[in-house]
């Protein structure tokens, strides 16, 4: 049994809906909803701006929590959305009106559409990282509302004013999406990042997920955050977190998180120019101890395979049988025969997992479940592998341990089976 559930992760807690908690206040003109992403409002005698509304689900209370807390009924002239991730935009239709102008960055509708396109790859994978927080049969589709529309786009940045406020939104699409944008109130040194610097404010940027999703650029996101640094803004505010309030603090702990990216990015590339191959990269990457991030969605180590494919594509040159469509699952059968059968390499994983090797034992098990998936003896052993990499993560990354805790649950099922 392992040590760590993602339902313990720092995640959950952030993505936690709660109907009955009300909206607050972040000072006298700005309000928050928190929702599985949070809504937020800046309010003005002649119109109001929401970004970002919740889910499908949740946006016709969101809009009524704001209401509640105005003692008004919102008046919206203006709908931003930092990103086009359904948590951030589903719950649109609770807030257009006939007068409200909707705003996405230029990339919004193409986002929208590939993952319609998509949603049969991407419906089961998102089930499969998420396997132990919902039951079987739980739509992962996380496209079931209509996109917005009418959507007013923009390519680098569009400005706006609303109740004598002055907008200005800014492309950055270095982060969770491709579409994703900051919305910026210059005069009050005020930001809203959405999931830019990732869900979880101080971890590592989420560039790459387990669900699979649109290459994240490295070396643009440090761009982006070169930039937001020197606007020296003095309130930030994210997509799931509480504000992060003073310009000092911002500073430092934004650089801490730029540093660290840096540091990742500069390793890897001094790696590829020395002709280190990537798993020898990825194994060597260390961060120094204070650059430690919060717990977060993805390892160091993902992030270097990150900057080494956005630099270097697929084609790795480590071997000939990466340009070819066969498998290496294909002659797994044909290894494991000549190994003297599935028990034998099952047995030679639980020899490396007792030395503390559970990659090593990992390789080993895939092949012998491969071969003879319904092996009671087999499938024990890929269980405790599961169960060693899961408690190896010390329940700090989400991703990842979702994935294994999925894994762990598949092979419970199957001695369940064989019972």
């Amino acid at each position: 049994m392992t040590k760590y559930r993602t339902l313990d992760h720092p995640m959950i807690q952030l993505i936690a809906w709660d109907p009955q908690r009300p909206a607050e206040w972040i000072n006298d003109h700005i309000a928050m909803v928190r929702a599985t992403s949070n809504a937020y409002v800046v309010t003005g005698e002649d119109g109001d701006v929401v970004i970002n509304t919740g889910t499908g689900q949740q946006g016709a209370r969101v809009r009524e929590k704001f209401e509640e807390l105005l003692g008004r009924p919102l008046d919206v002239r203006k709908l931003v959305f930092t990103q086009s991730h359904p948590d951030h935009t589903g719950g649109w239709q609770a807030f257009a009106g006939p007068h409200t102008e909707i705003i996405g960055q230029r990339m919004f509708p193409q986002i929208c559409a590939e993952r319609k396109m998509l949603g049969g790859f991407f419906t089961p994978r998102n089930g499969r990282v998420l396997a132990a927080l919902t039951p079987p049969g739980t739509n992962h589709a996380r496209f079931d509302t209509p996109d917005p529309e009418p959507l007013t786009t923009f390519a680098d940045e569009l400005e706006f004013t609303c109740s004598g406020r002055r907008y200005r939104l800014v492309t950055m699409h270095s982060g969770e999406t491709l579409d994703a944008l900051a919305v910026w109130l210059p005069d009050e040194q005020t930001v809203f990042t959405g999931n830019w610097a990732g869900a979880i404010y101080g971890a590592l940027p989420n560039f790459y997920t387990a669900r699979g999703d649109r290459q994240r650029s490295i070396p643009a996101w440090l761009v982006h955050c070169e930039q937001l640094l020197a606007q020296q803004p003095e309130l930030l505010i994210t997509g799931h977190e509480e504000p992060v309030r003073g310009a000092d603090h911002i500073r430092a702990s934004l650089s801490k998180i730029r540093d660290a990216v840096r540091y990742i990015h500069d390793e890897t590339v001094k790696g590829m120019d020395a002709g280190t191959s990537l798993p020898a990269i990825m194994a060597n990457l260390n961060l120094p101890a204070h650059l430690a991030p919060r717990a977060g969605r993805c390892p160091p180590h993902w992030i270097a395979r990150a900057v080494y494919e956005e630099y270097a594509g697929w084609f790795h040159q480590e071997r000939t049988s990466e340009l070819y469509a066969t498998p290496q699952s294909a002659i797994w059968p044909e290894l494991v025969e000549r190994a003297g059968g599935a028990e034998v390499v099952a047995a030679r994983a639980s020899r490396h997992l007792a030395d503390g090797s559970p990659e090593k034992a990992l390789h080993l098990i895939e092949l012998a479940v491969f071969t003879e998936p319904a092996n009671r003896q087999v499938r024990a052993v890929e269980l405790a592998i599961y169960e060693a990499l899961a408690d190896r993560t010390e329940g700090k990354i989400f991703d990842l341990l979702g994935w294994l805790e999925g894994r762990i649950m598949e092979a419970r099922a199957a001695l369940a089976e064989q019972a």
